[in-house]
């Protein structure tokens, strides 16, 4: 026997590394796990398809609801407005006033549509005066000018306006260029 295994005769099997034998695998009990084991799978997949259709209408109902926020929202700022727009109906309709009397009426109808922006969130971008911020202003000339501090806004062409943190319009100014001497 030494000789065969030096021979490298295969014939014979080492006890200690054999496997077991195929035909003891799947008995009676080994049939009931796999059973409870399909049956455990149907119930995740059944909970995952539930979970699906769950997230689903989570999802449409979220979109519904930011579009009716936007809405109401909407409505409320066009609502703020309706004053404005009735007392420029008003001031068109008037005659035989004078122009003095026209100005100061436009002047309160802009008074009262910048009460209504505040009310809003919105405020003007500060620009005559202040230093050239190309985040907040635009800047459509520059000037050669000793008068005022190099880039610096002249004046202002056209308000800008932010809500909050965001800008809606930057400020359309005139820049300040010192010549270098």
């Amino acid at each position: 026997m030494a000789a065969n295994k030096q021979n490298g005769d295969a014939t014979e099997l080492d006890i200690e590394h054999e496997l077991p034998s195929a035909e003891n695998e799947v008995g009676a009990a080994d049939a009931g796990e796999l059973e409870s084991l399909r049956a455990e799978r149907a119930s995740y997949l059944d909970r995952l398809a539930r979970l699906q259709a769950e997230f689903d209408n989570f999802r449409k109902r979220s979109v519904k609801e930011q579009q009716d926020f936007r809405d109401y929202a909407l409505v409320e700022a066009l609502k703020s407005q309706l004053p404005i727009l009735d007392s420029l109906d008003r001031a068109l309709k008037t005659q035989g006033i004078s122009v003095k009397e026209f100005h100061s009426g436009i002047e309160l109808i802009d008074k009262q549509f910048h009460d209504a922006l505040a009310k809003l969130g919105v405020e003007p971008v500060p620009a005559e005066g202040e230093v050239f911020d190309p985040n907040l202003h635009q800047a459509v000339q520059m000037v050669d000018t000793d008068e005022v501090a190099d880039h610096h806004v002249i004046d202002e062409l056209q308000r800008g306006y932010r809500i909050k943190d965001r800008l809606l319009r930057p400020a359309m100014v005139r820049v300040a260029n010192n010549p270098k001497k």
